[in-house]
């Protein structure tokens, strides 16, 4: 399968084992989470959702240890609408960004759980697969640029600055699709 992460961070995670898989995951989900998180709040019969969302990210930051619960994590998380089949497509800007960091979320969930380097390359190609379609929908952006830069800067082992940045990063994130939705 082709995939959009760089050769060398998806070397670098097979190489580096469970610590820099769950730290590359949890900092994946951290910048996407905004992406979910914000456009489905306030929707009729999401809260429990955007509470075990917002709970699973912050659980992944532990990246000394597996997630005890990932698995089950991962079956919530596959009931979620964004998950379930739709013969329409998904074609409304809240629902195809809900749908990525959803995604993402799976793919973080999944290797953290087991540690599995292809997990994680999965979950930062959901999150480059959102960030080439807002740069094709926001004039000059940079969000996939920016998105590789920090996948490189997830092997660093630094998670305080990795925490800080992403959080940044999925503020903005945020704003420029914030910025496409109908008023």
């Amino acid at each position: 399968m082709q995939t959009l992460v760089e050769r060398a961070v998806a070397e670098a995670l097979r190489d580096g084992g469970g610590d820099a898989i769950r730290l590359y995951a949890a900092a994946c989900a951290e910048r996407m989470a905004p992406l979910f998180v914000g456009v489905r709040a306030g929707e009729l019969g999401r809260e429990a959702d955007l509470d075990f969302y917002a709970e699973s990210v912050r659980d992944l930051w532990h990246a000394d240890r597996p997630l005890d619960n990932a698995a089950e994590g991962v079956r919530r998380l596959e009931r979620f609408p964004e998950l379930q089949p739709n013969e329409e497509g998904i074609t409304d800007v809240a629902d195809i960004y809900a749908f990525f960091a959803v995604l993402c979320l799976r793919y973080a969930l999944l290797a953290h759980g087991s540690g599995n380097a292809d997990h994680a390359v999965s979950c930062g190609h959901a999150v480059l697969t959102a960030m080439g379609m807002l740069d094709q929908n926001v004039a000059g952006a940079g969000f996939l640029a920016e998105e590789q830069r920090l996948q490189f800067l997830s092997l660093s082992g630094d998670a305080s600055g990795l925490w800080d940045a992403s959080v940044t990063a999925g503020r903005e994130r945020f704003r420029a699709v914030l910025g496409r939705l109908p008023r």
